[in-house]
């Protein structure tokens, strides 16, 4: 079966820049959201970034920090379920 079966829902294909915002001493890791749905999205980084298991992911042109936990990494591309939003943390610089 192939993995696009398994989703609840499609994603639609997009190409977002965006910044995974992992808390840690306000670290940030730059990414591209490269599909996305309600419930998630397919982001692309760099193959040695350091992305935690839950994170805040901000989208500069949604102007949303989505709540998200990882469900799936291979090589650069890690899979995302979203868990709810918040405001853009005031610490970042976007």
């Amino acid at each position: 079966m192939a993995e696009d079966e398994h989703r609840d829902k499609r994603r639609q294909r997009v190409f977002k820049g965006a910044t995974i915002l992992t808390g840690m001493t306000n670290s940030e890791v730059t990414c591209t959201v490269r599909n996305m749905h309600d419930g998630g999205a397919e982001l692309k980084v760099s193959i040695d970034a350091r992305v935690p298991d839950q994170f805040l992911l901000y989208v500069p042109t949604d102007g949303i920090a989505y709540k998200a936990v990882v469900r799936s990494r291979r090589e650069d591309r890690i899979g995302i379920m979203f868990t709810g939003t918040e405001p853009k943390p005031h610490w970042h610089y976007g």
